[in-house]
């Protein structure tokens, strides 16, 4: 009697079958010289930015601690989720009034492999003296008297709407009461990161921006500053996930309400619209008022806005792609796509990037500019992050190289 021996390389394909007497199997002892594995190399990883550790010249990375103010909504949780991988920020302390004595897990159930937090406390109860930042994810109105209140050797990265308005006055108007921090405001850096880093690097409190101003000031404020498109007719058509709401309980966010169907709000009157006008009008250096009408999609997150502009007199269609393919080359984050493809809020999905497209309307002279981004990420939690490094002297893009997940 014979038996079929089939071998086999290290890396699991066929060598060959031999036939073995069963009479000498038991002194049979075979050996296969190991086989070198055959490394498979994606042209794309080479060419891909290296990920940053956080280090130079092989110094050990600096160590700041930071505190999340509003940890249990969800740009904190956000926050929280993006630092797991950030060498350089350690958090010491996660606040979340209602939900203070829990365990950070208990309140986001998908993060109790983030065993490095601490348990959630009241703001009141947080120890400044051990905390070298800030990241402030309070509503909207509940951040001034708070940051005011803090040590001035803390830097702090607000995401509410609370310090982005230059002119208190315009905060009164759009958000229903007088500013509480005027004389703070003052010192408050805009923190659209790609075009204010100059002013980030020295700032001690950054407003972050909104994720609709983000969408829009990106592509239209080189456009605008470069004098190719007109200030008049501007109209931007957006879109965003639910998860732009916020956490809280409303009615009009439950499932039923929003699945199955999209709709308008803030029509005309949106918070965002006067943070956009002003980015733009700096970026213009004259007045700009916007057509600006949301509406909210029914998916967890993601943001786009097709806006619609008009040419100046001897400008091109893809004078403007050109234009912003150069401003943003050597941009991490934003990426200006080529002729014909069209961006989708998928492909940026849980990650800190920015796609742009340029297409021609229909209508002669004019154009539709398309911008995606995370809402959570780029909108949100990922450009705090990225205004704390600019802001802390390290990398930018440390912490925030993740690429979008899909499906």
């Amino acid at each position: 009697m014979h038996t079929s021996l089939n071998l086999y390389r290290a890396s699991g394909t066929a060598l060959r079958s031999v036939s073995v007497p069963d009479a000498e199997r038991p002194r049979v002892t075979l050996r296969l010289a190991p086989q070198k594995p055959v490394r498979t190399v994606c042209k794309a990883a080479v060419s891909a930015p290296a990920p940053t550790v956080g280090t130079s010249n092989g110094a050990a990375a600096p160590q700041y601690r930071v505190a999340v103010l509003g940890a249990s909504g969800y740009t904190g949780e956000e926050v929280v989720r993006l630092l797991a991988l950030h060498p350089n920020f350690k958090v010491a302390a996660l606040t979340g009034e209602t939900q203070a004595g829990k365990e950070f897990s208990d309140v986001f159930p998908h993060l109790v492999t983030a065993t490095n937090v601490p348990t959630l406390t009241k703001i009141a109860e947080v120890d400044w003296s051990e905390i070298d930042a800030a990241f402030c994810c309070l509503p909207h109105a509940t951040t001034q008297e708070i940051l005011n209140s803090l040590p001035r050797h803390i830097k702090v990265v607000d995401l509410s709407a609370d310090f982005r308005l230059k002119d208190i006055a315009v905060y009164a108007e759009w958000y229903g009461g007088e500013h509480k921090a005027p004389e703070l405001q003052k010192e408050a850096v805009y923190g659209l990161t790609e075009l204010n880093r100059e002013a980030v690097k020295t700032a001690r409190l950054v407003a972050n921006p909104g994720c609709y101003p983000t969408t829009v000031q990106l592509p239209l404020c080189p456009l605008l500053e470069a004098g190719l498109i007109e200030k008049e007719d501007i109209i931007v058509d957006a879109k965003s996930g639910v998860s732009g709401a916020g956490r809280s309980a409303k009615q009009n966010l439950l499932y039923t309400e929003i699945a199955e169907g999209i709709n308008c709000y803030g029509v005309g009157s949106h918070r965002h619209m006067p943070e956009i006008e002003q980015g733009l009008s700096e970026a213009a250096g004259a007045p700009v008022r916007i057509s600006f009408t949301p509406t909210l999609m029914p998916m967890s997150r993601g943001m786009q806005s097709t806006i619609y502009v008009r040419l100046t007199e001897g400008t091109s269609v893809d004078d403007l792609r050109e234009h912003l393919q150069k401003r943003y080359a050597d941009e991490t984050f934003v990426h200006v796509l080529p002729k014909g493809s069209i961006p989708h809020t998928r492909h940026v999905r849980g990650s800190n990037y920015n796609l742009i497209a340029v297409f021609p309307d229909r209508i002669s002279g004019r154009a539709i500019v398309i911008s995606v981004i995370d809402n959570l990420v780029k909108g949100a939690s990922g450009q705090a992050i990225q205004n704390l490094n600019v802001v802390m002297g390290i990398p930018e893009e440390t912490g925030l190289l993740q690429q979008a997940l899909f499906p």
